[in-house]
Order: C-alpha cells, then structure tokens, then sequence
C-alpha cells in the first residue's frame, strides 16, 4: 500500500517535534495518530489514517508505505 504523502507529513511532525525538545520543551513521546485503519467518527470508512491497511472484509492487514519508513527511523535511532 502507498501512501507516499504521510512520509513526509510525519517527517515534518517529528521535525518539529525535535525543534521543541531542542528549544527544551518537555517532550516525551510522539506517536502516530493510528496503527491499523480503522472506523472514523466523522469519515466513517471512507478515510484511511493507520500505517496499517486493514481489509475489512477479510481483516487481512498490509504494511503501507508509511509503516516501513517509520519503522526504519525508529530502528535508526539510538538506544
């Protein structure tokens, strides 16, 4: 699954994340708003917001796009 526009919507999120912690404002966490697709309020199932796709017909879950490069910043980072 692509969804090439949020690599660079959450780039620019943990940027400024960043920006803060480094202007020492007391960060201590970030995370994505969702993992898996799923049921939204306002969108119903129209709007695809999980790093995770998730068929709801046979629930079968599909990395995006998104999912693997998140994941290999966070594997990136020091521990």
């Amino acid at each position: 699954m692509d969804d090439l526009a949020r690599v660079p919507y959450l780039d620019g999120h943990l940027r400024a994340v960043r920006q803060a912690m480094d202007a020492d404002a007391p960060v201590r966490g970030y995370f994505c708003w969702s993992l898996l697709d799923d049921f939204e309020r306002a969108e119903g199932f129209s709007k695809r917001f999980g790093l995770v796709h998730v068929d709801f017909a046979t629930l079968q879950r599909t990395p995006k796009t998104s999912y693997g490069w998140y994941r290999a910043l966070i594997a990136a980072q020091p521990r």
